[in-house]
């Protein structure tokens, strides 16, 4: 296993290759991310037409309409790859292509991790309390964004010192 800092790379792959494999990569990993984003899009969508949505107070519908449009601005940014790419397909688009599906994967994990946040709190605020719905949701926010943006920017930045230095 490889644990530099340098990407790995195959000397006989050139740079059409990489780029097909990248992009491959790339449109992969947002599939597996874009069903989970559905799942909690379609649970989203059920939940006003369930019995107690009526309960919710002013605050809770404040919360379930941030989730349903984030819910819903994840799924749009996180299909848009794949749809694009079979609409650019042999277009010589490719390098452009995996630059803006980069960038709509970052913009939907935003928006994942905001839906995932308000729902979270939303039904923990219903079967507890609203200070434990606030400190859940305060730590889903900080591990999502931990773990999805701040921990691979550090590990960008050490690795670009790194080069840096050498």
């Amino acid at each position: 296993m490889n644990d530099s800092a340098t990407p790995l790379s195959n000397p006989e792959e050139n740079p059409k290759e990489r780029l097909d494999r990248e992009l491959m990569e790339l449109l992969q990993g947002l599939r597996v991310a874009a069903t989970g984003v559905q799942v909690l899009f379609a649970f989203l969508l059920t939940l006003p037409f369930s019995a107690g949505f009526g309960k919710i107070g002013r605050e809770g519908h404040w919360l379930f309409l941030i989730a349903v449009i984030t819910a819903a601005l994840a799924s749009i940014c996180l299909i848009a790859p794949a749809t694009q790419h079979r609409i650019l397909y042999r277009s010589g688009l490719k390098a452009q292509l995996l630059r803006r599906a980069n960038r709509l994967g970052v913009v939907g994990g935003i928006a994942l991790a905001i839906s995932m946040v308000c729902s979270t709190s939303l039904v923990v605020d219903v079967l507890t309390s609203l200070w434990l719905a606030v400190v859940i949701a305060a730590a889903i926010a900080a591990l999502s964004a931990w773990l999805w943006f701040v921990q691979p920017l550090v590990s960008l930045l050490r690795a670009r010192r790194h080069d840096d230095d050498q």
